[in-house]
């Protein structure tokens, strides 16, 4: 029983369902098969009964006179008087001559039971030969204590019955494997598309994603399996083309980190090696090697802070958010970078040339101003001496009343064009390979600008100053001025 189990369910759904299919067939058609037998032989039974019934009187008045010694006539059905102890004291039959004679078993004949039961019909079996049956109805005649017995033997009967048995059934199973046979073609044709489901999954078992299904009625069931498939393999494959291009950023990272740190390593044990081999006799060379090691070592600092800074922004840890206005964030940052260069005009002006307003956000704003900070500092690194700076500071609101705050930081140098303006914001990435080194900046100002705003759920692009230079603009969602701000 159990290798019985285990081979259906090892067998394939096609041969499952073919082999349901045929024991529903065939218990169709033996339960047609026998309900058409029997209502066949239930009819041929009602019309023997039927002449029985109509042949009583007649082969009663036969028996009854051939019992008082007249001479009888030919009766149409054999005919037999029975006394009360069950003897047959006269018969009538038509057996033609040379023929054996069979008399039905009438020993069970009971003439209370006649009484109460007149013209009954019932199947017999013969004397000397159970087989062959008889169809028999009983009466009792008038004036009369014996039972007259009207019977036929049901030799041509049964052998309709059975020659009508033995076609339905062949006709039956011929029936049967003709349809298993076509069920087996459709069925297979039917199972088409689910086979070329299968070659499409060993396909992308095999690494090519690119594989989809086509050509099916959405419609149908293999049609929605198949755009479910197909949606599947979209995701899928844009999952792992996200997956290699995060990977690729991953390795660039930490080839750029590596070699960011590998620089200010091996200038500080260059002077180390040249102090330890007694190469720096003079205490200005000593006190220049020293110089330049703490200067390294200060931009090593900076870079594994600004590192950490990208690391716990890409966990996006929750920030204790205020109302911050970034109007009051230019103004700090304006003075902040007069202080560190005098010489250059740093002026905080409005947005399309008019008068700044406060543009209030609710974020992190110690983050906020690191944003600001960078701008300004990577606008007063790049661009040459004198050069002028504008943060600009505004609202943009749009037709369903929701709004922006704005904030701008224009510089006029010679600004960032082409594939540069598109991968600005990319970690480590510099048009300039040296550029970052020379004026001191670790490469991921821009990229912590990027992080922060997106955390706070804005935007940050780069656009061309008018005249010349870049211009760097901030949007994050607006809210509006809370009561309790102190004035700027």
């Amino acid at each position: 029983m159990q290798t019985l189990s285990s081979r259906w369910r090892s067998a394939s759904l096609r041969s499952q369902l073919m082999v349901l299919t045929g024991v529903l067939l065939a218990l169709s058609i033996l339960v047609t098969s026998f309900v058409a037998i029997s209502v066949l032989r239930t009819s041929m039974l009602n019309g023997i009964d039927g002449e029985l019934r109509d042949s009583v009187r007649t082969v009663s008045s036969v028996l009854v006179a051939d019992l008082q010694g007249e001479e009888g006539v030919q009766v149409p059905h054999a005919g037999y008087l029975i006394d009360a102890d069950g003897t047959v004291v006269a018969e009538a039959v038509n057996t033609p001559d040379g023929v054996p004679k069979l008399r039905p078993d009438l020993s069970r004949i009971d003439l209370d039971h006649v009484q109460d039961h007149p013209l009954e019909a019932a199947t017999v079996g013969s004397v000397g030969a159970p087989d062959r049956t008889w169809r028999v109805v009983t009466a009792k005649p008038q004036q009369l204590d014996l039972v007259v017995a009207v019977a036929e033997p049901l030799d041509d009967t049964n052998a309709m019955l059975s020659a009508v048995t033995l076609l339905t059934l062949s006709f039956g199973v011929a029936t049967l494997f003709a349809a298993m046979a076509v069920g087996w073609v459709l069925v297979t044709r039917a199972f088409a598309p689910l086979h070329q489901v299968e070659q499409t999954a060993a396909r992308i078992a095999e690494g090519d994603l690119s594989q989809r299904m086509e050509g099916y009625n959405r419609q149908t069931e293999i049609g929605q399996l198949s755009a479910s498939l197909n949606t599947m393999l979209g995701h899928i494959e844009d999952a792992f083309e996200a997956r290699t291009r995060s990977e690729g950023k991953l390795r660039r990272f930490v080839a750029d980190a590596s070699h960011e740190l590998r620089t200010p390593l091996v200038t500080i044990r260059g002077y180390s090696e040249l102090y330890r081999h007694g190469a720096l006799q003079k205490p200005e060379d000593v006190g220049s090697a020293m110089a330049r090691i703490e200067s390294e070592a200060k931009r090593m600092t900076q870079l594994v802070e600004d590192l950490l800074m990208l690391a716990r922004l890409d966990e996006r840890r929750p920030a204790e958010n205020v109302d911050v206005d970034l109007l009051h964030l230019a103004f700090d940052a304006a003075g902040d970078a007069h202080a560190s260069d005098p010489d250059r005009r740093i002026e905080v002006v409005g947005l399309q040339g008019a008068a700044p307003v406060s543009a209030w956000v609710h974020g992190d704003e110690s983050r906020l101003r690191q944003v600001v900070a960078n701008l300004v500092t990577n606008a007063l690194r790049y661009t040459p001496d004198g050069s002028p700076i504008e943060i600009a500071v505004g609202v943009e609101r749009s037709v369903d009343e929701d709004f922006n705050a704005v904030l701008q930081v224009r510089d006029h140098g010679p600004g960032i064009h082409g594939p540069d303006a598109e991968r600005v914001f990319e970690r480590f990435y510099r048009a300039d390979s040296s550029r970052t080194r020379e004026t001191g900046g670790t490469g991921l100002g821009l990229s912590i600008v990027a992080a922060i705003v997106q955390q706070h759920d804005g935007t940050v692009r780069l656009t061309e100053t008018p005249g010349g230079g870049a211009t760097m603009t901030v949007r994050v969602p607006g809210i509006e001025r809370a009561d309790d701000a102190p004035e700027v």
